[in-house]
């Protein structure tokens, strides 16, 4: 990974107006008609906005997807099914490494726990979700309000449609719509190739291009036993993109800080992401040594390794950007800058003057309890399956008793069935996996909190964090899912009386957990109440047609099939089959750059000039792996599964002058299908959109 070439990323960011870009992560209920109309001369229309809508799918394992035949066919990538490919193999049957083909439908492998979303409607519920909160009211009443009058309209949506509604929250706070999804919880898994084919070139070449993956996976979605008929489903082009041409992005980018103060910036610089860079570095080391020790070992750690290794490259990415003097200094002019329009009219914005220090003070106090919401709240210092399934049970006993709108906000009914479906999993949980990960968890909260806190004295219970580890991990049942599913159906009680070790270490940190977290909670009501100010000024200085920052719901981004020039060298838009054998063969097909046996024996089948992977201008994020790509028809001509190294800035800005999104072409999908794969029928229901 190449970090120094980051810096140069933001110089060219910054020396271009914004509009040049094919910038923005648009939301379904206000899409960029003007801009496109004007840039490319196309007309969005209404008709293809929802055919291109309801083909797409969320993945909650988090991911994006889509339809591609009329039999409820779903591709996405290989690294986003990944999840289920791990929780369907075993030592003996290991789809990871070795792929999966299921010729008919009876072979079809279901899916432990997944579940895909289809987007069916989106509501705008500011004025509900505002009206709510009582003038005057202390952050913790704002919040109590807000969290009430969310609950209310998710259930209520729920009562009445029948679809999982999610209230999500848009401009940091500026606007709330709802989100009614139609979920689909049968999901069978039907192709995935070697890892090796799908993550060619592995770690060293992750974010960079040219590229040669065949990161795609293929699922099908049943109802009552029977594959589905989707109205909506993308049709799929055999040729692929061409250079230049207009193409559409439809997918889940998982989170963007763009609209975010210097002082919210600096906190993620100087605390949050340093935090979080040296936890993944830590896990990558210990898991790598981990996976040495054996093949079993490295299976079964396999999944973790490459999350925490892309989230790595990803966070080193983001702070280099934060570290670079240009970008900041750009963003505080910018910040500058509009303090003084606000200030040109001080009696209409003097709401959003506040605003900026009410951020500034809001996110000095959660500094505060910073230490405690990583390491306690979110689990950071027991860092397994066993804790989290324990810490589930025990606070669902807590909260199903309260009313609806007083629970933490992922005990509320709308969202308890997807909660549901996770907690009475059947995956595989791996006691000696758990007991390494818990113990350096147990170890690093002991090294930062102290080996004399009375809370982590407490918790090693005059143990070494291995030791102490290994008696959580054996000792606990809440690995078994009929134990799991009679604790939380006794509720509290049951659950108190289970003496389980795990359930018990749970509720020991459990105090301390919600105060940390209800601490966090107000300081966050009062940025989203200075962001919506924020927000509100911005509309009316500059209008609506900004998009917001991204929120792991549906978007639409637009851009050009593109190459790029770098260091005086052009690199092209595409690469080739021809382009793989050359790789493999100029890096001595050495580890990770060996070809998969499959592919040696079918090059003299394949049309070596098939496009493989491409570049294009969209404006994507973490998410949105598994998006489609299509083209003006409407039609499927690429699936994202990557970014190049100057998209990592992309969480704070965007400018498609070096940014690139990176794709597999659907040409390299059906060709590889037909001559690697020996899949030819389900290369033809790619093509004709049926099965048979």
């Amino acid at each position: 990974m190449k970090l120094k070439i980051v810096p140069l990323f933001v110089a060219l960011l910054l020396a271009i107006p914004a509009l040049r870009a094919d910038e923005g992560m648009w939301l379904y209920s206000t899409p960029p008609r003007e801009v496109l109309k004007e840039k490319y001369g196309f007309d969005l229309t209404d008709k293809w906005l929802e055919h291109v809508q309801k083909s797409s799918v969320r993945f909650n394992s988090g991911g994006s997807a889509s339809f591609v035949s009329g039999d409820g066919l779903v591709i996405t990538n290989h690294h986003v099914g990944f999840d289920s490919l791990q929780k369907l193999s075993t030592k003996d049957k290991n789809y990871v490494r070795d792929g999966f083909y299921a010729k008919t439908q009876a072979e079809e492998a279901k899916s432990v726990d997944l579940e895909l979303n289809q987007l069916i409607s989106i509501e705008d519920v500011t004025a509900q979700v505002n009206a709510a909160l009582p003038e005057k009211a202390s952050p913790d009443e704002a919040f109590a309000a807000r969290r009430k009058v969310i609950a209310t309209i998710e259930k209520d949506s729920l009562a009445k449609t029948g679809l999982r509604s999610d209230v999500v929250t848009l401009y940091k706070g500026g606007a709330y719509h709802l989100y009614r999804y139609k979920r689909y919880t049968d999901v069978r898994l039907v192709f995935a190739p070697e890892q090796q084919a799908a993550f060619y070139g592995g770690d060293p070449d992750n974010f960079e291009f040219p590229r040669y993956d065949l990161d795609i996976c293929l699922f099908r979605v049943y109802e009552n036993g029977k594959p589905i008929q989707p109205a909506d489903f993308l049709k799929f082009s055999k040729a692929g993109p061409a250079e230049g041409e207009l193409t559409f992005v439809s997918g889940n980018p998982g989170g963007t800080s763009r609209l975010l103060t210097m002082d919210e910036l600096n906190y993620l610089r100087d605390n949050s992401n340093p935090y979080t860079i040296a936890r993944l570095k830590r896990m990558e080391v210990l898991l790598i040594a981990w996976s040495g020790r054996s093949a079993e070992n490295a299976r079964r750690a396999k999944q973790d390794v490459f999350g925490i290794q892309n989230s790595r490259k990803v966070r080193d990415g983001q702070l280099a950007a934060l570290y670079d003097p240009v970008f900041m200094a750009a963003k505080e002019k910018a910040e500058t800058d509009l303090r003084a329009r606000l200030a040109a009219s001080p009696e209409k914005f003097s709401d959003a003057l506040a605003a900026f220090d009410k951020i500034a003070e809001a996110q000095k106090t959660i500094a505060t309890v910073a230490e405690k919401l990583r390491y306690l709240e979110a689990g950071n210092g027991f860092s397994s399956d066993s804790f989290t399934t324990a810490r589930q049970l025990l606070r669902a006993g807590d909260e199903r008793p309260k009313p609806n709108g007083e629970r933490l906000r992922e005990y509320g009914d709308a969202g308890l069935p997807s909660f549901e479906l996770a907690l009475f999993s059947e995956k595989p949980i791996y006691e000696d996996l758990e007991i390494i990960l818990m113990a350096d968890a147990l170890q690093a909260m002991a090294e930062k909190m102290g080996a004399t806190d009375p809370l982590v004295v407490k918790v090693l219970a005059g143990k070494s964090p291995r030791q102490r580890a290994a008696e959580l991990i054996t000792g606990t049942k809440v690995r078994d899912v009929a134990v799991r599913k009679k604790l939380y159906e006794g509720g509290k009680a049951a659950v108190d009386a289970a003496n389980d070790p795990m359930i018990e270490l749970a509720r020991l940190v459990d105090a301390d957990a919600r105060a940390a977290r209800k601490i966090a909670e107000a300081q966050d009501e009062v940025k989203k109440q200075g962001q919506a100010a924020l927000a509100k000024a911005r509309f009316a200085l500059e209008g609506t047609g900004n998009y917001p920052d991204a929120t792991f719901t549906l978007r639409l981004s637009y851009g050009v099939v593109k190459g790029l020039e770098e260091n005086g060298r052009k690199i092209p838009a595409f690469t080739t089959f021809e382009g793989l054998y050359e790789r493999s063969a100029e890096q001595g097909n050495r580890e990770p750059f060996e070809l998969p046996a499959r592919w040696v024996k079918a090059k003299s089948k394949l049309n070596l000039k098939t496009t493989f992977n491409f570049t294009s201008t969209q404006d994507i994020i973490g998410g949105n792996s598994g998006s489609p790509v299509v083209n003006r028809a409407g039609e499927f001509v690429g699936i994202i599964f990557d970014g190049n190294i100057y998209s990592l800035a992309a969480d704070f800005a965007y400018d498609d002058r070096m940014a690139r999104a990176v794709s597999v072409s659907s040409a390299a999908i059906i060709e590889s299908l037909n001559n690697v794969y020996d899949a030819p029928a389900l290369a033809k229901e790619l093509l004709t959109g049926k099965q048979k």
